[in-house]
């Protein structure tokens, strides 16, 4: 049986590690090499860190931190924000990245999917996907939660495993930053329908809730920050819980 991953999540902007709710109110949270080594040390699974940062030097100032990520933090790392072309992967995964994350490059262009499964593989390709509820069903968002579409986040979920990515990151903007708990219904419709795994993202504020996504909406990763970064929560005592709750965790 796999083990549940817990998986903080590192927003970065200008080079520091940020936090806001619902995507908006963007607060300070320290230094991102810092805290990623803290959180290998103390157990995480994976790390995932997304430049929401929109610069032309992108592509460099983020190779250049992927560079020191990898060269103080120890476990699996995976980088988004931006990426857009084949070239841009094989510079972060040469930089020490192990995984990469695409969103709203992918969504307005599907045949990136199959174009970065065919060149690197699925299984360092994540489709992440910003959705909120509304009028009767969750869909897609683009541009960091700006820009809403008419596409259900199910299907555009289910089409992009169909192209090869290997792994989704299901953000709901609804229970972002709110500490109320992940959304397990669409959660749990694509961990429960989609053969990769499903990271759940958005809500998490208390440690029943991470025992709610694994259990009832059956997850396989459940990503947070602010509990993480401002220390409500602390990793070790995490799974601790879990485990102690019948989930299975790696110590």
């Amino acid at each position: 049986m796999l083990t549940k991953r817990i998986i903080p999540c590192l927003d970065i902007k200008d080079g520091r590690t940020v936090k806001g709710i619902n995507f908006e109110n963007i607060r300070d949270a320290g230094d991102p090499v810092e805290l990623g080594a803290l959180y290998a040390s103390q157990g995480a699974d994976e790390l995932v860190f997304l430049d929401i940062t929109a610069t032309n030097e992108r592509r460099k100032t983020l190779a250049e931190l992927v560079t020191n990520i990898a060269r103080h933090v120890n476990i699996p790392f995976t980088v988004g924000g931006g990426i857009s072309s084949v070239e841009d992967v094989y510079v972060l995964l040469q930089s020490g990245a192990d995984k990469i994350s695409v969103n709203t490059s992918a969504f307005k262009d599907p045949a990136l999917v199959d174009r970065l499964a065919r060149e690197f593989g699925s299984q360092c390709i994540v489709l992440a996907i910003d959705t909120r509820f509304e009028e009767g069903d969750w869909y897609v968002y683009l541009n960091g939660g700006r820009v809403k579409t008419d596409i259900k986040a199910f299907d555009w979920a289910k089409e992009a495993v169909g192209r090869g990515a290997g792994e989704i990151l299901l953000t709901s903007m609804n229970n972002d930053g709110t500490k109320k708990g992940f959304a397990l219904d669409i959660t749990g419709q694509l961990a429960q329908h989609l053969n990769v795994p499903v990271i759940a993202s958005g809500g998490a504020g208390a440690m029943e809730h991470f025992t709610d996504v694994f259990e009832n909406a059956q997850a396989d990763a459940a990503l947070a920050a602010s509990i993480f970064h401002y220390k409500e929560i602390e990793i070790p005592a995490l799974k601790t819980f879990l485990y102690n709750k019948g989930v299975n965790v790696r110590f």
